[in-house]
């Protein structure tokens, strides 16, 4: 089976959290400093605070902001459940708006159809590392005095205008999961160059303490803290950091194999009548996953999956989730777009030929 994703660590990886066991500092601690301040350089941006997921990230940046209960978050509903969770972990309520059909990134004039006096953020998704309008969506929120905090769980490296996502705005949250293009295992940072966003992003990570323990242990009553604001467990470990830290050195090269692959794909896909390509740009895209608009998606899929290649739906509309349901509202895009969307396997060891078998069984299908 060629599945639809697959980590690539090894031994240089393990090398690292070797030497976090034989430092006995397992927890937060100098690895995920050093973590910290490689992110920095790599992505031009004043502060990155480390956390132990992107949903983590995206619930501290939402709290620094000040969402609360009863305000509205405008969110596309085609993003994975984690961003909609943590809109609802603050209390507030996600409204969910439709996408670009060439793009699955948000309708930037369908959100702001959707704001009112309650609005006090809009979350876009980097959706497939293809990067959002920024321009539009920046004017959107001067405009209407807003908060913007990009989900870009799918674009670490993807760039917007010549910059790197994360390098502007306000706030930027990232994911380093399992399958993402580069891992910690587990993990997730915000990036900010907002000073005032990171300072409560750094004590809201551990649990509103002034001081993590790494600072306390370094200096003198090293027992002594104060908890000075609402905070959470959210803090990345030693031991992710480590893996995240030999992971960000061979970035450049994961970057440039997927995009290779992309194109691949781009060329044999093109013309077979029943797939739709959606946009790509291999100049400022870092592409998490590669997504086509299939007809007959269920049966190709199926067809696929006994040909031995698995494959994905990313992902289903969270307002057609049970427990966003009272969130609903016609989204007629986005449910278009969910009876087609198919996400075939992109990953770094993926191979050339393993590409032509894929392409060829779904030219097999349609023909």
């Amino acid at each position: 089976m060629i599945p639809v994703s697959k980590p690539f660590v090894g031994e240089e990886e393990l090398e690292e959290v070797r030497k976090v066991f034989q430092s006995s500092w397992l927890g937060m601690g100098q690895w995920t400093k050093n973590f910290e301040d490689q992110l920095k350089n790599f992505l031009g941006v004043k502060h990155v605070i480390a956390v132990n997921s992107g949903t983590s990230a995206i619930h501290l940046a939402l709290v620094c902001c000040g969402i609360k209960n009863g305000d509205q978050v405008i969110v596309p509903s085609l993003t994975f459940a984690a961003t909609v969770q943590a809109i609802v972990a603050t209390g507030a309520e996600p409204v969910f708006c439709d996408v670009e059909p060439d793009t699955l990134n948000i309708d930037t004039d369908d959100a702001r159809r959707r704001i009112t006096e309650r609005t006090k953020a809009i979350v876009p998704v980097h959706y497939r590392g293809y990067p959002c309008d920024m321009e539009k969506i920046e004017n959107i929120a001067k405009k209407n005095n807003i908060r913007i905090i990009e989900d870009a769980a799918h674009a670490f490296g993807s760039k917007y205008k010549g910059k790197k996502i994360g390098s502007f705005g306000d706030i930027t949250c990232f994911s380093f999961d399992p399958i993402k293009i580069i891992t910690c295992g587990e993990g997730g940072a915000i990036a900010t160059n907002n000073d005032q966003v990171a300072v409560l992003a750094q004590k809201g990570r551990i649990l509103g303490i002034s001081k993590d323990t790494w600072s306390r242990y370094r200096h003198e009553r090293a027992w002594f803290y104060d908890v000075e604001t609402i905070g959470f467990r959210y803090h990345m470990s030693n031991i992710n950091a480590a893996i995240g830290i030999v992971q960000l050195k061979k970035f450049d090269e994961f970057l440039r194999r997927r995009i290779e692959i992309v194109k691949l794909y781009d060329e044999n896909l093109r013309n077979i009548e029943g797939v739709k390509l959606l946009k790509i740009d291999y100049d400022s895209m870092a592409p998490f996953c590669y997504i086509i608009r299939a007809q007959k998606r269920d049966k190709l899929m199926q067809f696929l999956k006994e040909n031995s290649i698995d494959t994905g739906i990313h992902y289903i509309p969270n307002h057609q989730q049970t427990f966003f349901s009272k969130y609903s509202t016609s989204l007629p895009v986005t449910e278009k777009i969910f009876e087609e969307i198919l996400t075939l396997p992109l990953y770094y060891q993926l191979k050339d030929e393993e590409v032509l078998v894929i392409c060829e069984k779904i030219k097999q299908f349609y023909s």
